[in-house]
């Protein structure tokens, strides 16, 4: 993409200078030529800091990209992952977008597995368990846990699932002490089977539950995984190689989801995901939010330079997006060479972080406003609250246009303290309700929008060589730690030191 990007640059060098207001002045059209909706799901780019020339330019990348053909590929299960030579279906997980025979069997499949996942969880109903512990890490935890957080109601379900992945033994003690075993069950979650933090907290709670009767498993790896902890194979899920960990809530992975919210909104939540990848594969590229998105991102990253990006929830059940979205996105984006393994040539993936408002509003939003460094944002709000405190929502949302506002507005004065630049841009994210189904559509945008800036990137979205190195060199260390070996890196050497005199 780099020797494409001249033709971008001089729209950059254009319209520097160039407020967001001149924008909106010079075009009449621009806020309604800006906004698309699909479903529950209104997306407004009109402060972007782009123009339509601009914005065609853009376009036009995408199309020399063949976005429409890639979202096809995806969709009928080509081997899109070409690092490890196989297929990403998650898509088939959740609806039939395809009539490829790879992806409608990959579809029958996941039926199968969701038809057992009711039925364990029937079982579970029937039984005097009232929490559920969910053990795993990275896209094992992460989704699920937005999911079940963000839709579980202010009372409490049938079950309370609680949610442990660090491997550090505070995390599980904190975790266990409010329960009672004899009420509790617990679902191990991992793809492998091999990863450490699972192993060693699913032998915390099988040792606290007094045996592995109530210990549930999903695995792409269901021999090893019924194996490793003595659970009856009836009692084990089973995923696919061919789905990925962050992309994993729709699979099996997502039982802590529908034991949290019911069985019943977990399948609305994968309906609403499945009528997103519909508008995803057939919508024009003009049309398409998740093609919108990722040449939108595409712009702020390599046109404009920004190293970061802000996602901001004013609606605090959507608090954990933001950590959602760090590993969907920069484990997904964080490659430096492109699929022949020549150097990519461009900066890809920028930070991820944010926060839930009005929260971040008294936190960090001061660096947005006025300081040095320019982090493009999206907001996110629902039009509709579920609560009865009227006034707090049109408070919450009144400080979601506000911000938007003066971020890209800002303000002079004549006191240089008191000062807002303004030309700060954002994407305006409006969910008519939070609900299952708008859910889905949010979770199914991002992971689209990703998968598009890693076609025009020319990288590879599906794979993550880059957590390994850390986890062997954990494996190895271990055994130093305990005095068993030596290591052979001079700083490990005087940690390993310091932590043994002070042990």
């Amino acid at each position: 993409m780099s020797q494409s990007l001249d033709a971008l640059q001089s729209h950059a060098t254009r319209l520097r200078g160039v407020s967001l207001n001149t924008l909106l002045a010079r075009e009449p059209d621009r806020v309604a030529a800006h906004t698309v909706r699909s479903g529950p799901l209104y997306f407004n780019f009109a402060r972007q800091s782009y123009d339509t020339p601009a914005w065609q330019a853009l376009l036009a990348q995408g199309e020399g990209a063949d976005l429409a053909g890639a979202f096809r590929r995806l969709f009928d299960g080509e081997k899109v992952n070409v690092t490890e030579g196989r297929a990403a279906l998650h898509t088939a997980l959740r609806g039939q977008n395809s009539e490829a025979v790879v992806a409608r069997e990959a579809y029958a499949s996941a039926l199968d597995v969701r038809q057992r996942m009711a039925a364990l969880i029937a079982q579970l109903e029937g039984s005097d368990v009232t929490d559920i512990v969910s053990v795993g890490i990275g896209g094992s935890d992460l989704g699920p846990r937005l999911v079940a957080d963000a839709l579980r109601g202010p009372l409490p379900g049938r079950f309370r699932v609680h949610f442990l992945s660090n491997v550090d033994g505070a995390a599980a003690q904190r975790t266990l002490a409010p329960l009672d075993p004899a009420r509790t069950a617990a679902v191990l979650i991992s793809k492998t089977f091999g990863t450490q933090e699972t192993l060693l907290n699913g032998g915390i709670l099988r040792d606290w539950l007094g045996g592995s009767e109530r210990l549930y498993a999903v695995s792409a790896n269901p021999e090893r995984a019924a194996a490793a902890f003595d659970i009856a194979p009836e009692r084990v899920l089973p995923m696919w190689d061919w789905v990925g960990g962050r992309y994993s809530l729709w699979s099996a992975v997502g039982l802590p989801i529908a034991l949290a919210i019911g069985f019943d909104r977990f399948e609305q939540l994968l309906q609403g995901a499945s009528a997103f990848d519909g508008h995803a594969v057939s919508a024009p590229l003009a049309d398409n939010i998740a093609v919108r998105h990722a040449l939108t991102a595409v712009w702020n990253r390599n046109v404009l330079g920004h190293a970061a990006h802000g996602v901001m929830t004013y609606d605090q059940r959507l608090a954990l997006l933001p950590a959602y979205l760090q590993q969907l996105v920069m484990e997904s984006l964080g490659k430096s060479v492109r699929l022949d393994g020549s150097p990519v040539g461009v900066d890809t993936v920028p930070v991820w972080w944010g926060g839930a408002g009005t929260d971040v509003q008294h936190s960090f939003f001061q660096a947005l406003h006025q300081g040095t460094q320019i982090v493009p944002l999206d907001f996110v709000g629902t039009v509709r609250n579920d609560d009865p405190y009227v006034e707090n929502h049109l408070a919450l949302m009144s400080n979601l246009l506000a911000q938007s506002e003066a971020l890209a507005n800002g303000q002079t004065s004549d006191d240089p303290h008191r000062s807002y630049a303004g030309g700060r841009p954002s994407t305006m994210i409006l969910l008519d309700a939070l609900t299952p189904q708008s859910l889905g559509g949010l979770i199914a945008m991002y992971e689209h929008s990703v998968y598009a800036q890693s076609v025009l990137w020319g990288i590879n979205a599906f794979d993550q060589f880059g957590v390994e190195l850390g986890k062997q060199l954990a494996n190895g260390l271990l055994p130093a730690l305990k005095g068993e070996t030596e290591a052979k890196d001079p700083v490990t050497q005087a940690l390993l030191a310091e932590l043994k005199a002070r042990g």
